[in-house]
């Protein structure tokens, strides 16, 4: 199973748009219509690469557009990018999202007493390579966060790249802490601090902090995913999410988007020059609370 992108609008602009196709060249949504799964007996599961490692421009899947496409996140009419919170640059992973999830905004989590984020859950993936935009890479679960996010429950599923040439080393949580000694704590740090500069509170987490286990982590997965089918189905409602795809939903479904729409949707961004990016795009902040700057 092979997927490509598309890329439309202007990069570095509000027009910026990433759409996805399958092997057969159908136009699709990531966050429908990519399976879950990339093998479901060995607990494989696809990640939408949103953010490559060391970037700012703070990209996601458009979960309120028609094919979802990847697109900047938008604050006040600005073009919205991450600090570099030191000692940090950028996103310290490629950042990204597992298919076919959704983390219900009704639905309060037993162990952070919080609802969820309204979003597929997300993944920081650890391995080697560096990837790219709108990447359909296949990984393996290692451990989970619980952040908590203005009051929402936002997992973080740590993970790596079957296909990295470190991969076979990495099995567990326990894995990371003893091969990478300091990641997981400079994990922790990164999502404690990265809204800081935009004038909000630090993020706060569930379990004194701590990552859970391979095991924990495959389950919160799999309840996501659950949430997602419920969301699919429309035993739950949608509220503003689009959940148009052209793979899952078929026939008279409300939710089955056609060839017609699907590329409609896509002619309503004309490709374009990309343009600069903004200084405010690649700020600096230090928060080390040791030297004159703060």
């Amino acid at each position: 199973m092979s997927f490509t992108v598309e890329e439309r609008g202007a990069l570095n602009s509000l027009s910026y748009r990433l759409f996805f196709k399958n092997a057969e060249g159908k136009y699709i949504s990531p966050f429908h219509d990519i399976p879950m799964y990339a093998d479901e007996s060995q607990k494989i599961f696809h990640m939408v690469v949103e953010v490559p490692r060391w970037t700012n421009a703070k990209m996601e899947i458009g979960t309120k557009d028609l094919l979802n496409p990847i697109k900047q996140d938008v604050k006040k009419g600005k073009l919205r990018y991450v600090a570099n919170v030191f000692p940090h640059k950028g996103y310290i992973w490629n950042y990204g999202a597992i298919p076919q999830t959704w983390e219900d905004p009704a639905h309060k989590d037993g162990d952070t007493g919080c609802c969820g984020d309204n979003d597929p859950i997300d993944v920081c993936e650890i391995g080697s390579k560096v990837c790219s935009r709108g990447e359909v890479i296949k990984v393996k679960a290692l451990g989970i966060l619980a952040m908590i996010d203005e009051g929402e429950t936002d997992w973080k599923v740590i993970a790596i790249d079957v296909e990295d040439s470190e991969a076979k080393d990495f099995n567990n949580i326990g894995d990371v802490q003893r091969l990478k000694p300091g990641y997981l704590e400079a994990t922790v740090d990164w999502f404690r601090r990265y809204k800081i500069p935009d004038g909000k509170p630090e993020n706060k987490f569930a379990f004194n902090d701590e990552f859970k286990d391979k095991d924990f982590a495959i389950e919160v997965i799999k309840s996501t995913h659950n949430f997602w089918k419920d969301l699919i189905s429309q035993k739950t409602g949608a509220g503003e999410l689009n959940c148009k795809n052209t793979c899952v939903s078929v026939g008279d479904n409300s939710y089955c988007c056609t060839a017609d729409e699907a590329k409609a949707a896509v002619e309503t961004h004309p490709c374009g020059k990309a343009e600069s990016i903004p200084s405010s795009g690649t700020i600096s902040i230090c928060l080390c609370q040791y030297c004159p700057d703060c």
